[in-house]
């Protein structure tokens, strides 16, 4: 099957540090290349895939240090690009919400869009009623609630490459982690105040956005100076397997509807449990006592870092292998485009 897949440009497949959206694109091209597909990935210069690439600008946005730049322009190039090559594909899987849905309205049938973002932002009901005919993919049924109603083809859960995650064959465990984002809704303070009640060590390893920058200055650097608390800094792909895989617990408080969290199934295939809220998908995600343990307050949460050091990292990794591995995500895609090529195809007379 020849596959084109389209990424963001806001950073490198897979990203040099953090990022959701483009490293699931490469671990999904990377997969569906050792399946034996013939898949071109439309990305950011720099990005590097088993896949034929076609790189847009010199370097992903983010880390282009031009002062002004434009995020629309670029994605409008791509999105001309990828119009222009449309007849080379059997499908055209995008992973860029609905900016293309203006130039792919007369082949929508041909493509496949996989949301990756909240859906309970004011507009975005009116906007996808109003492109109905493409077909979508959640990364957690979860995420679907706002927009109950859109044109859902299958639900798909992220998954990531079981070779460069292992269980270490003697993680100290003698800290917390946190990785991710410094964000309100991501609750890295939570994180500080669980860590400090439980007497362990907390390891940040986190990026500022700029636009949570007054956030990290005011609410978190303050907390920074307990003794049990490091920040780290933003950790590449090399760098964090061990961070991830040494940790007694990897905690997930986070106070928003999270689509789906790939970095609770990253510390899975650590072999290390996640203490998550009950919030977004976590439900989907964690199997209470196998991977980890959800908790619904500070009080569980302080409990459930005590009652981690129970759980099998054996049973960990078991579970992400069997749910999250870049080759369960490519294998429930390709049953997807199969299904969505079925449905294009003329009816028999």
């Amino acid at each position: 099957m020849k596959i084109a897949l389209v990424s963001p440009l806001c950073e490198a497949v897979p990203p040099m540090f953090y990022g959701g959206t483009e490293r699931v694109v490469a671990h999904l091209s990377n997969a569906l290349v050792d399946q034996g597909h013939d898949v071109t990935l439309f990305a950011a210069g720099g990005s590097c895939t088993r896949a034929t690439l076609v790189p847009f600008r010199q370097q992903a946005l983010r880390l282009d240090p031009a002062p002004l730049k434009s995020d629309l322009a670029a994605h409008l190039v791509l999105m001309s690009e990828v119009r222009r090559r449309a007849d080379e594909f059997d499908v055209l899987h995008f992973h860029m919400e609905l900016l293309h849905f203006p130039f792919f309205e007369d082949i929508a049938e041909r493509t496949l869009t996989t949301m990756h973002g909240r859906l309970d932002l004011t507009d975005l009901p009116e906007a996808y009623g109003r492109w109905n005919e493409f077909p979508l993919v959640s990364i957690s049924h979860q995420q679907r609630k706002p927009m109950a109603s859109a044109n859902w083809l299958g639900n798909v859960y992220n998954g990531v490459d079981d070779a460069l995650f292992r269980v270490p064959a003697r993680p100290s465990g003698g800290y917390l982690a946190f990785l991710g984002r410094i964000a309100p809704e991501k609750r890295p303070d939570r994180a500080i105040d669980i860590a400090i009640r439980a007497g362990l060590p907390l390891k940040i390893a986190a990026k500022v956005d700029p636009v949570d920058r007054a956030y990290f200055e005011g609410c978190i650097r303050p907390l920074l100076a307990h003794p049990l608390i490091e920040f780290v800094g933003e950790v590449n792909d090399a760098q964090k397997p061990a961070f991830l895989g040494n940790a007694r617990a990897l905690l997930f408080p986070i106070d928003w509807p999270e689509p789906f969290g790939l970095v609770m199934i990253e510390a899975m295939a650590c072999g290390t449990p996640v203490i998550a809220w009950r919030c977004g998908s976590v439900p989907e995600v964690v199997e209470p006592g196998v991977s980890g343990l959800i908790v619904d307050n500070e009080e569980e949460a302080v409990d459930a870092v005590k009652r981690a050091v129970q759980i099998d990292r054996r049973r960990v990794r078991a579970s992400f292998d069997r749910r999250f591995s870049a080759r369960a995500m490519a294998t429930a895609y390709v049953e997807l485009y199969h299904r969505l090529l079925a449905m294009s195809l003329p009816a028999v007379a």
